[in-house]
């Protein structure tokens, strides 16, 4: 175990090094694959013998509270971590049963201050139709993208915003937390002891909130307590999956959400994706694009009109050339592989 536990130790720290946000193990019947994902690339970063691997993976499973002894069915736990420099971060574990071993993946969670909005968006214009967006008192406003995207980061960042502003009543139901939030009430979302979303949000709906921030809007019944929610004079933030803004629309429609409803509370969809940026004299990082549906393209996506099928509305494909164009990212960024 002491081998595990100086090989994580050195594992963890690298990964830092590099600004990893994710962590993937590969077992095969001879070696594991270590693999980096970083800026949204997945790079290999080493392999290591199965033996070895198995001790690793029941370290971390010992460590992140879960049963070592079990290895037919998925399961989850999370480590706090402190690097010699003294930042916070959370590891958020993961594991899948495959053929004679598990799989194990963790993500690096920094549990830093919240990065402000002005830092996340590419655009000073689609920053300033996010914050016309905030500036509601009720309705909801959802965000969708990819794993890895910046949904959770721009939650984080926009209620950050709105604290800085005034001191609303804020609770969020998450699955899990990802980071911890000051003058915020922070609800862990436990299937297993009976705290669904559907319960959670009926019992934070008690609570007298201002804003609501849900981790994800899973199903036609969260949706259906979320419009609730914004009817009764909350504004609610959350996640949902889609492959774009307009997307969004559609699955709120799946969920047996009514035009109506929608008409009426929702006040915002903002898809986004993260690209690379080159910037003089920085480090290459990441900045966010966003498919921002709004007021009356907003409502018109509602009714039933594609919002791509007009040349002016900033797609994902449009916003990168503008990137390029601008000189922020080179070439690769009209035709990714991120």
């Amino acid at each position: 175990m002491t081998l595990a536990v100086t090989f994580s130790e050195k594992l963890i720290k690298s990964a830092i090094s590099q600004d990893v946000t994710d962590i993937h193990f590969l077992p095969s019947s001879h070696r594991t694959d270590i693999f980096f994902r970083i800026h949204g690339k997945r790079k290999l970063f080493k392999d290591v013998p199965f033996r070895q691997y198995q001790q690793i993976l029941s370290f971390y499973k010992f460590t992140s509270g879960m049963d070592i002894g079990e290895v037919r069915k998925p399961q989850n736990g999370t480590i706090p971590y402190t690097s010699g420099r003294g930042q916070a971060y959370s590891l958020r574990l993961s594991t899948l049963p495959v053929k004679d071993s598990e799989s194990l993946a963790i993500r690096i969670l920094p549990q830093t201050e919240t990065p402000s909005l002005d830092h996340l968006c590419l655009f000073p214009f689609q920053l300033a139709k996010l914050k016309n967006m905030i500036a509601a008192r009720a309705g909801i406003i959802l965000f969708t993208g990819p794993t890895g995207s910046g949904k959770t980061t721009t939650l984080y960042a926009l209620l950050q915003s709105l604290l800085d502003r005034f001191s609303p009543q804020v609770i969020t139901l998450e699955d899990p937390i990802e980071k911890e939030l000051n003058q915020v009430i922070q609800v862990q979302v436990n299937e297993k002891a009976g705290l669904s979303y559907q319960t959670g949000l009926k019992a934070v709906l008690r609570h007298d909130p201002d804003i609501l921030m849900l981790g994800e809007i899973r199903d036609e019944k969260t949706a259906r307590i979320a419009v609730q929610a914004a009817y009764t004079g909350h504004l609610v933030l959350s996640t949902l999956h889609a492959i774009d803004a307009y997307g969004t629309i559609k699955r709120l429609l799946d969920m047996e959400i009514n035009r109506s409803d929608l008409q009426q509370v929702l006040l915002g969809v903002c898809a986004l994706q993260l690209i690379p940026i080159y910037l003089p004299g920085a480090n290459v990082g990441r900045a966010a694009v966003l498919e921002l549906l709004d007021k009356k393209r907003l409502s018109e996506s509602i009714s039933g009109y594609n919002p791509y099928l007009s040349p002016s509305f900033p797609t994902f494909s449009r916003l990168r050339r503008k990137a390029y164009a601008y000189g922020f990212a080179d070439k690769k960024v009209i035709h990714p592989d991120f």
